[in-house]
């Protein structure tokens, strides 16, 4: 039997091995970098990051999320403008507070339009109906839409999201109603490094070229094996890794939408079921301080103004520990 100094790691040895083949983004050199920033390190700014692109790491951003929803969608309210929106799904955590506020300071939503920025499809591309209890549109007609007081809500009209009958002309159709890009687009990135449903996938890949990927409007994709694990892991599909029970494809809007809007935030905030277990903490590392590439997609962000909020719990340093398992 060995002896236990025989067994303790030696820092001038390195087990060296290439990442899995389904790994979207298998820089090592980045990995090690990346993986390596933590705490308030992650505000610190990067040489190409644009000018307007803000990391800010804190206790809890999502009263910071609902806030600028709100804050911008009563000012646009009292205006009398149009105010358009694009959201993720499902977010009740977001979605319900935002409908009380409207509901408690009378804000009228009368010319309110919001988009969903994705929703589920079968294999062979037919998208989900909005009465899908585990679809993106049922939560967010059920959790923010309904949760609005009738005579304050928007009409059902104002209300946007992918259908068979719609979704080669979506991201045309969220252009026009915004005349020219969304007032606001909130995120949060995917274990692939997703953007909603924008996967490193070759429906988006394309040649590679950047101009060329962040001109694609919305489309109907296969989904990257590590966007159906992580969804698996959702309270909609039962937390518990039924990777069977989530669909194979989806209906996203393209890395236009998300470039034409006005102002992007960002939340990485995502712990499994509030433990410090969390597939998003390296992800949002990647999405920040990695380079800009198809491979971690929501790392388009950097190349516009945006916000991103990260968690301390997701800006928590992580290391091999050897008596925790999963």
């Amino acid at each position: 039997m060995a002896d236990i100094k025989d067994i303790i790691v030696d820092p001038a040895t390195k087990f060296n091995f290439n990442a899995a083949e389904f790994v979207p983004f298998k820089d090592k050199e980045v990995c090690e970098r990346v993986r390596k920033l933590s705490g308030k390190d992650l505000e610190k700014r990067e040489a190409w990051w644009h000018p307007e692109f803000n990391v800010k790491v804190m206790m809890n951003p999502h009263p910071v999320l609902i806030s600028t929803l709100f804050t911008r969608l009563k000012a646009a309210s009292e205006a009398g403008r149009t105010f358009t929106m694009i959201l993720g799904n499902p977010e009740p955590d977001t979605y319900i507070p935002l409908a009380q506020l409207i509901n408690y300071f009378q804000v009228d939503c009368s010319k309110v339009h919001i988009f969903a920025e994705d929703e589920w499809a079968d294999q062979d591309g037919n998208i989900a109906p909005e009465t899908y209890e585990a679809g993106f549109v049922h939560s967010m007609l059920k959790y923010f839409v309904y949760q609005i007081d009738p005579k304050l809500r928007m009409p059902l009209s104002n209300v946007h999201y992918p259908t068979n009958a719609n979704i080669n002309d979506y991201s045309k159709i969220i252009n026009d109603i915004s005349e020219g890009g969304a007032d606001i687009i909130s995120t949060s990135p995917g274990w692939a490094g997703h953007v909603a449903f924008v996967d490193p996938i070759p429906e988006f890949m394309g040649s590679g070229d950047i101009d060329e990927w962040l001109s694609q409007p919305a489309k109907i994709v296969t989904l990257h094996p590590m966007t159906i694990m992580q969804n698996s892991l959702h309270g909609c599909f039962g937390q518990s890794g039924d990777i069977a029970n989530v669909p194979p494809k989806a209906a996203t809007i393209g890395p236009i939408d998300v470039m034409r809007a006005k102002e992007r935030i960002e939340v990485h905030a995502l712990l499994t079921n509030c433990t410090f277990s969390s597939w998003q903490r390296m992800t949002s590392r990647l999405v920040t301080h990695g380079p800009v590439t198809p491979l971690v997609p929501s790392s388009m962000l950097q190349t516009k103004k945006t916000q991103v909020y990260i968690s301390d719990e997701l800006a928590a340093p992580f290391e091999c520990w050897e008596k925790v398992g999963y």
